[in-house]
Formats: structure tokens, C-alpha cells, sequence
């Protein structure tokens, strides 16, 4: 009986601490999983800029974004640059079997390429698209503001302010240089001068 305790109390006490609730904190937790992630989203990159897959002009931003569409691998804007010309005609499109919608046609000014289409007329279900710029994904390229990394020797890091001091330093090196540069001179004309008494004994 007395073993039949013990093993209770000890099936009981495994119980116990299989569902005792952790100490740790949860944000903890999520702060070492996630704050990589985290700390990339809050240094996020600058602005992206659109631009025409095929002459490279800009169409827009992503001051200007209003979503994305995966499934029609699509972007939305809210507004595009000049250089993208709205079509005059509306035609039908049928994004899917029972949505049947009326759209216009965005092209480049530059080349004149199909850039994408405006929803002039939806069903209720696609009434998000409507009236918002929406730029097909392989008919355009991107860059972000601010990722060139290439900088001009004269821009870089290590260069120092001119100061008062600065210049006394260089003053003092470039007289320095100037007497060493002298003193070789001189040197020189010796070994001419030596050099021509040989040639005029000859």
C-alpha cells in the first residue's frame, strides 16, 4: 500500500510539472526569435521607386502604394508619374470566371509598352481595384532610394576637416618637402658638374 503511494505521489508530481506554466517571460522570447526581424523592419529601407521595365523611366513610388495583388502578380497605386499614358478605351477583362470587368489600359510615354490597367468597372467583390493604378510586376523594375553603396574617394569616411591646425600641419610638411626636394636638386647639379669636368678632361 505504502508503494502504491509513493507511486501515485510521484505520477502525480510528473503531472505537475509537465503542465506548470513557464517563468519566461513571452517578450522575451519574441525579442530573441524576432527582434532581428524586428530591428529590419524599423531600419527600413528608403523609398521605392518604379520604373519602365524596357526605356527605364519612373512610374511611380511606393509613396503611393495601395497593395498588391499575388494571385495577378499586380501592384496598386494610388498615383503614377506623367510618363504613364491612361488609354481612351475601355475594354472587358474576366479576372476569373464570374468577374467580368471593364478596365483601361496604362502604357509608357517613353516606349509605349503595356504597363498595366485601371478598373473603370467592377463587381462588388473587386471594388478595391477601382480607380487604383494596377502596374503588372513583369512589365516594370524597381530600385530603393538610397542603396548605391559607391562613393567618391573625396566623400569617404576617413576624410578630415580642414582646420587651422590641419593646415599648419600640412604647411609644415610641404616645407619640409620643399627643402628635401632643394637639397636633391643640388645634389644633382654636383654630380652633373662632376660629371661634365670628366667629359671636358676626355
Amino acid at each position: 500500500m505504502a508503494a502504491r503511494k509513493n507511486t501515485l505521489k510521484y505520477r502525480q508530481k510528473g503531472a505537475n510539472t509537465t503542465f506548470e506554466t513557464s517563468s519566461i517571460d513571452s517578450t522575451v522570447v519574441e525579442e530573441k526569435l524576432f527582434g532581428q526581424a524586428k530591428e529590419d523592419e524599423d531600419g527600413d529601407d528608403g523609398p521605392v521607386v518604379f520604373i519602365c521595365g524596357k526605356c527605364k523611366l519612373p512610374v511611380g513610388d511606393s509613396l503611393s502604394w495601395d497593395g498588391s495583388e499575388d494571385g495577378q502578380n499586380q501592384i496598386r497605386l494610388k498615383r503614377v508619374t506623367d510618363n504613364v499614358l491612361i488609354g481612351k478605351d475601355n475594354r472587358m477583362y474576366e479576372v476569373s470566371k464570374r468577374s467580368l470587368c471593364l478596365i483601361v489600359d496604362l502604357s509608357c510615354r517613353g516606349c509605349h509598352s503595356v504597363l498595366g490597367m485601371v478598373y473603370a468597372s467592377t463587381p462588388k467583390n473587386l471594388d478595391h481595384k477601382r480607380f487604383t493604378f494596377c502596374l503588372n510586376v513583369a512589365d516594370i523594375d524597381s530600385y530603393v532610394l538610397g542603396s548605391a553603396s559607391q562613393m567618391l574617394a573625396a566623400e569617404g569616411p576617413k576624410e578630415q576637416p580642414v582646420t587651422l591646425e590641419y593646415r599648419g600641419i600640412v604647411e609644415q610638411q610641404m616645407t619640409e618637402m620643399k627643402m628635401l626636394v632643394m637639397s636633391m636638386a643640388h645634389a644633382l647639379e654636383e654630380i652633373e658638374a662632376g660629371l661634365q669636368e670628366g667629359c671636358d678632361e676626355a
